[in-house]
């Protein structure tokens, strides 16, 4: 699994990056913010979320840990899809969607193209308690959000649903919040057969 790919920008589009890294070009799915954050760079690290399929190998690619933080908690959301999630992404900064969510905006988040009413309830729902707002408007995801995101990732890459890993994942942590990474996989590992 890739937690990042760092190398120089060979190409660079609103929605795509090429990153060389020892000769090798790795061609990233982006958000526009994360655009705006390389544009004008001769090199960059992108924080990298691996869309593994059996028809598919796509990876996404984030200027930063929130963003790509962000990325996973929005396509934990039953309905919304890695593109979905890039689009929600391109459309508001990490900060703008925290607020957005946590003030409950249907309307503002709606407004995002290809997200219906139903959709952006939905995800407010999901999401309200997940993520986090600080006074300094500093963004954070709670520390049972990022043993999720790991655990959810890995499972992924073991080859199972994402939405039904992410359920169990879900009811785990409900039942057990102290557990670790290893133990929430090794639990949700028996939980899927």
């Amino acid at each position: 699994m890739f937690e990042y790919i760092k190398g120089k920008i060979t190409d660079l589009s609103p929605t795509s990056a090429v990153i060389e890294t020892n000769n090798i070009g790795f061609s990233i799915n982006i958000s526009l913010n994360t655009y705006t954050a390389i544009d004008g760079k001769n090199e960059a690290l992108l924080y990298i979320y691996e869309a593994v399929r059996e028809d598919a190998f796509t990876l996404y690619g984030f200027s930063s840990k929130e963003e790509r933080a962000l990325f996973l908690l929005l396509i934990s959301v039953s309905g919304v899809g890695a593109n979905s999630a890039r689009m929600i992404l391109s459309t508001y900064s990490v900060q703008e969607l925290e607020t957005i969510i946590s003030t409950e905006n249907v309307k503002q988040l709606k407004g995002v193209k290809g997200i219906g009413s139903k959709t952006a309830e939905r995800i407010i729902v999901d999401l309200k308690d997940k993520v986090n707002k600080v006074g300094n408007n500093e963004s954070i995801i709670s520390p049972s959000n990022a043993i999720k995101e790991e655990a959810l990732a890995a499972l992924v890459v073991l080859g199972y649903n994402q939405s039904a890993a992410s359920k169990v994942v879900d009811v785990i942590l409900k039942e057990n919040p102290s557990f670790t990474i290893e133990k929430t996989i090794k639990e949700a590992l028996n939980r899927l057969r």
